[in-house]
């Protein structure tokens, strides 16, 4: 059984953060460790701030990583997504900084994030970023979001 003993938020009721940089991320042991899995995140509704206007941004997120030693606890990376509904930032900016805040606490064997996020001012600005090549014999799904084609 995984030790959850460390976690702060899992099981308790606990207050969204208001801003990212105050959003507690916690991890759990691997209990997969030596074999090489990919786990996935979708966030279908991703919400954030634009920054000049202040008008809300929309996104579809799909993180994927292969673990090392520790896994996301997935209450923590849900509360972590919510703290950017009221966070004015680029899409360029939420999207690296989702993933660079998840590899810099589990320090995974590898982390690719796609964002896709509709149109603002009629372009769709989507933002794809990984730590580097995955390691070979592990089956990376397409992230199967579509860009956006408008209403043709």
């Amino acid at each position: 059984m995984t030790d959850t003993s460390s976690l702060s938020q899992l099981g308790r009721q606990v207050e969204a953060p208001q801003k990212p940089e105050e959003a507690v991320l916690e991890k759990v042991p691997n209990g997969n460790q030596g074999t090489n899995y990919v786990v996935r995140f979708t966030a279908p509704e991703f919400t954030s701030l634009c920054p000049m206007t202040g008008q809300p941004d929309f996104a579809h997120i799909v993180i994927d990583y292969i673990p090392d030693a520790h896994l996301v606890e997935s209450k923590s990376l849900k509360l972590f997504l919510h703290s950017f509904r009221n966070h004015g930032a680029f899409h360029e900016d939420c999207s690296i900084y989702i993933a660079k805040r998840l590899v810099e606490l589990l320090e995974p064997k590898w982390l690719r994030i796609g964002a896709y996020w509709y149109p603002r001012g009629g372009i769709p600005i989507d933002a794809f970023w990984q730590t580097g090549e995955a390691p070979q014999g592990v089956w990376l799904p397409e992230q199967g979001v579509a860009t956006y084609r408008g209403r043709g």
